[in-house]
């Protein structure tokens, strides 16, 4: 049965989502750039969730899957924006945020914007500050000049169509880097990076993991994973992180 719910953000955006009611504290997950909550994690941690009893809520952001907007109209700004919003009106009592790649900076992003109602991070693939690191700063300079001259630059992607870069992500994003100084985070946190990760290299997690601060910070390295994490293994993996997590919480 399609249990597919919709909220009206304050900034006007329509986000689709699913969740249920159980024990505090709730997961949450926040998926990657152009990823959706159906997607083989998503799926696999509501699975879990509703075994455990464990309150849940996948949702996707603006411009994803099922909610209003495009995609190139979008920025990190919005996406946090979004997941602010779902999480404030859409849970009760404290949450820990599972963040897959992008999720992962926003996860980061929220435990500041939230810090009474973060319990825990799980990340997964974590991609702090990927518009400026991964994109602008390893572009050629052609790239970067058909990003300002024309707003925009396709980039080529394993899994689809092109994907369009628009000038106000890359701007938007350098309102919300992490990884320019210390980065205090006052909750459990687990880092999970596949060491097979063509997309957001292990050298991001150990970045991370050298800025960050906090009681309870661990980071797994799984050997031969992939930034999809999804084979059993890796899905087992992050329960179990979450389960460390919620423990904790």
């Amino acid at each position: 049965m399609d249990d597919t719910e919709f909220l009206e953000t304050a900034q006007g955006r329509r986000l689709a989502y699913h969740r249920f009611s159980g024990r505090e504290p709730g997961v949450v997950f926040l998926g990657g750039l152009r990823s959706d909550m159906t997607g083989t994690k998503a799926v696999h941690l509501e699975a879990w969730a509703r075994r455990t009893g464990r309150a849940f809520l996948r949702f996707d952001y603006s411009g994803h899957g099922a909610s209003s907007g495009d995609f190139t109209e979008g920025c990190i700004g919005d996406w946090a924006e979004d997941a602010e919003g779902a999480i404030t009106a859409l849970t009760e009592g404290p949450v820990v945020l599972v963040g897959s790649s992008m999720g992962g900076w926003i996860s980061l992003l929220m435990a500041g914007h939230l810090p009474g109602k973060i319990a825990g991070l799980v990340t997964i693939a974590a991609a702090p500050d990927f518009t400026e690191d991964g994109m602008w700063g390893e572009w050629s300079e052609e790239q970067r000049a058909t990003l300002m001259q024309e707003g925009q630059v396709a980039l080529p992607s394993e899994y689809g169509e092109d994907m369009i870069v628009t000038r106000r992500m890359i701007e938007d994003g350098r309102d919300h880097l992490v990884l320019r100084g210390l980065l205090e985070v006052a909750v459990p946190v687990r880092m999970l990076q596949g060491t097979a990760d063509t997309d957001v290299p292990m050298s991001v997690a150990l970045r991370l993991l050298e800025h960050m601060e906090g009681p309870d910070i661990r980071l797994e390295l799984v050997k031969g994973a992939d930034h999809r994490f999804s084979d059993p293994a890796c899905l087992d993996t992050i329960t179990r992180a979450m389960g460390e997590v919620l423990a904790l919480a």
